[in-house]
């Protein structure tokens, strides 16, 4: 199976999973609640047992801290899952705001290139998507449940229309190393 087509159908599949996704986004947030609460699980299991093999008290003291907070934000993701997703989204919220905050100051730091304008949309869609969720988590922290599987489902369908762009740039490319082996 050449590359191209590899391509194109690891495209199709995101863009069939995204229809999925917001096609039932709570259930999409849920999902993503619980597969971050096993990971925090995880890994806050790999930082106790990593906290006893760390050299220092201060150091060892930390690393069972943090493991600790990993475990309980894990515990708590699993067991409640539907406050999870709002917490979750609440995350969201701050990560959105935060970086788009720093791209539009960023951006003018790039003012007179070519990257100013595509920085600074970059940054002020961000803090949009940080208003729209805001706008939710004191008047109505139920649609909150949705914008977690809404913004995955949203991305899975951009990766996928960029993956099913690149598929066909790839098969339409001229093969380089053929072309070179042809004209030496």
């Amino acid at each position: 199976m050449s590359d191209w087509v590899k391509w194109l159908l690891l495209g199709l599949l995101s863009i069939a999973f995204g229809i999925f996704v917001l096609g039932a986004p709570v259930v999409a947030s849920i999902a993503v609640t619980l597969v971050t609460g096993v990971l925090l699980l995880i890994s806050g299991v790999l930082q106790v047992v990593g906290g006893f093999t760390v050299e220092g008290t201060g150091n060892k003291i930390l690393s069972l801290i943090m493991g600790a907070v990993m475990l309980f934000l894990g515990w708590n993701f699993m067991s409640q899952p539907l406050e999870g997703t709002v917490t979750l989204a609440i995350v969201m919220l701050i990560l959105f705001l935060a970086g788009g905050i720093a791209r539009v100051i960023l951006s003018f730091q790039m003012r007179g290139t070519q990257f100013f304008w595509p920085t600074m949309i970059s940054g002020i869609l961000s803090i949009i998507l940080a208003g729209i969720i805001w706008t939710y988590v004191g008047s109505e922290p139920q649609v909150l449940l949705s914008i977690l599987g809404i913004f995955l489902g949203i991305e899975m369908l951009f990766n996928g229309f960029g993956l099913v762009f690149m598929a066909f740039f790839v098969k339409n490319a001229p093969d380089d190393a053929t072309t070179e082996a042809k004209q030496a």
